[in-house]
């Protein structure tokens, strides 16, 4: 498997990190995916951790031109139907989240399980992440897949809360408070090396595959 990295800021330096350890062809790694020749990019999957603006832009690039795609960038779900339609309709593979730690989406199978075993008893849920000064989205998307998983599951849509503090790479939090007793769920990241695994474990599994996925599904 060949890769091309898409985006070459803290998390690009970790993902190629992470493929050399591996032993993963890089291809190549660009801060403008839409001049990589697309002939090389038909052999690649390309691992995006751009931007928002930068993926609203490349998204047509990336399903028309590459073999599969590994999306880790956020802050694109207002366009999220057109997104995954350009992909089928391209029948380029496609495997996103909002989170691509390996620990962070048991934390997702917790909170669907909890939600699931509380709904009906009167519990009040809220949602509490704190990320890095440069993160651009607030909240974060771990915090909305969060959300979207307590509110189908609970019943109940939570309130988010979002801190932006020096360089704290990510911590989740997710109560559920009765009159009774308190739960509470966490999960605190101590590098991005996490979310850069995860990434390159979805790079691998893209291999035979076909359609959009979301990666905490194929985890299950």
């Amino acid at each position: 498997m060949k890769v091309v990295i898409s985006g070459y800021g803290k998390m690009g330096h970790i993902i190629e990190g992470v493929l050399i350890k591996r032993g993963v062809e890089i291809a190549a790694i660009s801060e403008d995916i839409c001049s990589i020749d697309p002939a090389l990019a038909k052999e690649c999957v390309c691992i995006d951790f751009t931007t928002p603006d930068a993926f609203k832009a490349n998204y047509q690039f990336l399903a028309e031109n590459f073999k599969a795609v590994v999306v880790g960038t956020t802050g694109w779900d207002d366009i999220k139907t057109k997104v995954i339609g350009q992909f089928y309709m391209c029948d380029t593979p496609m495997i996103y989240s909002a989170n691509f730690s390996i620990g962070v989406n048991a934390m997702f199978a917790a909170v669907e399980r909890v939600s699931e075993i509380l709904r009906g008893y009167n519990y009040i849920p809220h949602i509490e992440e704190t990320h890095h000064i440069h993160k651009l989205d607030a909240p974060s998307g771990t915090a909305k897949v969060l959300a979207h998983t307590v509110k189908d599951k609970l019943g109940v849509n939570p309130d988010i809360t979002s801190l932006r503090q020096g360089e704290v790479v990510g911590t989740h939090i997710v109560k559920f408070k009765s009159d009774v007793d308190k739960i509470k769920i966490s999960h605190e990241a101590f590098s991005r090396e996490g979310l850069a695994e995860g990434a390159v474990v979805a790079a691998l599994m893209t291999e035979n595959m076909k359609g959009v996925h979301e990666f905490k599904e194929l985890l299950k």
